[in-house]
């Protein structure tokens, strides 16, 4: 019912708008076109600090009534995040300031400055201080925005801790693949002309024995509260880009050149769906580059989890290795039964009578 009294009301406006234009027109015939442009000028001018003001008031109702429902509200969920919020709110506080303080003066001067018979034009064609003022005070207040932004970027593009958990994600048509290192610590070789989606989606190379434990999940990744974590990011076909919106971080997956970013979670996502009030809160990675028709749909789940959920849920996992190789899997072994142990076992005894 609101969104329709809304359109009524704009639709109002539009009429009201458009009738003042024809009185004008009607006015400009049986006063002259002189008089009736001093009398536009003046409905132009005084529509212009109407359109003003209504217009700032309708920016700050949205930002009221819009800003809940915006990631602000609840924070950066990464500790780097935190500094990428921090930014985002000094440039805009710095950018919105001087559009604010523009606006309001180009519209108060278009109604101040209107067309008068009294009054006579006055040319201001060059001033080298004013535009010298308007050049390098943007140029440095822009330079600053931009090396606080380089900081920032370097932060959590740089090597990552010692401690760093370490994860292999990669981009395909239209998903996501994560890979583990094993009890080795170390991610095995990979070689792409290896791929094959039934055994083998990340085309490991199994001649290379550091791949024979590493672990390999689809579409949900599983991370470490307050612990450093590194993802290596690479892409199986064409250009995606892992999008961590609740984190504030972004990194392209790009075939070929592998790239890195790092992060430290700071809520376990239990304790987000407390504080977001969501028992259905999950943490998403996004494709954040338009890579096929089926790019609205390659969605990916964070679950952040404690140490100890997170090593009671990997001891349950098998090594990809095991899913190219069943015959190698120890789960796999077939097992001699009872009749068979027992005739092992009067075999063994009658003979060690003999003897």
């Amino acid at each position: 019912m609101t969104m329709y009294l809304v359109i009524a009301v704009v639709v109002l406006f539009f009429l009201v708008i458009f009738q003042i234009a024809k009185a004008s027109e009607y006015v400009a015939v049986l006063k002259g076109e002189k008089v009736s442009k001093l009398q536009t000028n003046k409905i132009n001018g005084f529509l212009m600090v109407v359109f003003l003001i209504v217009g700032l008031i309708g920016v700050w109702y949205c930002n009221d009534l819009l800003f809940a429902k915006t990631l602000f509200k609840f924070g950066s969920a990464s500790v780097q995040g935190e500094k990428v919020d921090s930014m985002l709110w000094v440039t805009i506080a710095v950018t919105g300031s001087v559009f604010v303080a523009t606006q309001i003066l180009l519209f108060w001067f278009a109604f101040k400055y209107q067309e008068k018979p009294d009054r006579k034009v006055f040319y201001f064609p060059h001033n080298t201080n004013l535009e010298l003022l308007w050049t390098v005070v943007p140029a440095i207040v822009l330079t600053v925005l931009v090396v606080i932004g380089l900081r920032n970027w370097f932060s959590f593009t740089s090597e990552a801790p010692s401690n760093a958990q370490v994860i292999e994600v990669t981009g395909k048509q239209f998903g996501w693949i994560f890979r583990y290192p094993g009890a080795d610590h170390e991610l095995g070789k990979k070689y792409y002309k290896n791929i094959d989606n039934a055994s083998n989606s990340l085309g490991l190379v199994w001649d290379d024995k550091m791949s024979h434990d590493d672990i390999v999940t689809e579409q949900t990744v599983y991370i470490v509260k307050d612990k450093p974590c590194k993802f290596i990011i690479g892409s199986r076909d064409v250009i995606h880009d892992v999008g961590l919106s609740q984190f504030r971080m972004k990194m392209d997956a790009v075939p070929g050149i592998p790239t890195t970013m790092w992060f430290t979670p700071k809520y376990t996502t239990k304790e987000m769906k407390e504080r977001t009030g969501n028992p259905n809160f999950a943490y998403e990675i996004s494709c954040d580059q338009m890579c096929g028709n089926g790019h609205y749909s390659m969605k990916g789940i964070i679950e952040v989890v404690t140490q100890v959920e997170y090593d009671e849920w990997i001891a349950k996992q098998k090594p990809y290795y095991f899913a190219s190789f069943p015959d190698k899997d120890p789960s796999n072994a077939p097992k001699a039964d009872s009749t068979t142990k027992k005739v092992a076992l009067v075999v063994s005894s009658s003979n060690s009578q003999k003897i």
